[in-house]
């Protein structure tokens, strides 16, 4: 079992940036997938970003590429998801979430534990 905790969100201008907090709690001696996803009012929850917590690759959904970055802290029980160039289209709720992610690392479904989720909103 996993226990996720997000912080790090409140309201910014456009352009500006945020960087989100995720601490891990449990069993995180294993290497796992961890990401973050964002969700707005009536629509189906979508990837951000997700790494493996043993290293390697990152993987970014293409409307935050190059300005979202994803990174953990050396023990993995930080994650962490660093936000530029904020822009209006970025208000929503953002969660953390940690699995195996077997098949694709940006659907949520590939995940087994989640967070309860930290407000972003950006103001034009």
């Amino acid at each position: 079992q996993v226990q996720l905790q997000e912080s790090g969100g409140g309201s910014v201008q456009s352009g500006g940036s945020l960087r989100l907090s995720c601490a891990a709690f449990g069993d995180t001696s294993s290497n796992y997938y961890m990401g973050w996803f964002r969700q707005v009012p009536g629509k189906e929850r979508e990837g951000v970003a997700a790494l493996y917590t043993g290293g390697g690759a990152t993987y970014y959904a293409d409307s935050v590429k190059g300005r979202f970055t994803i990174s953990q802290h050396n023990d993995k029980n930080m994650l962490y998801l660093h936000m530029n160039s904020l822009k209006p289209e970025d208000t929503a709720m953002y969660y953390c979430a940690a699995g195996w992610a077997r098949a694709n690392k940006l659907v949520p479904s590939e995940y087994q534990y989640w967070g309860q989720g930290t407000q972003v909103t950006v103001s034009s």
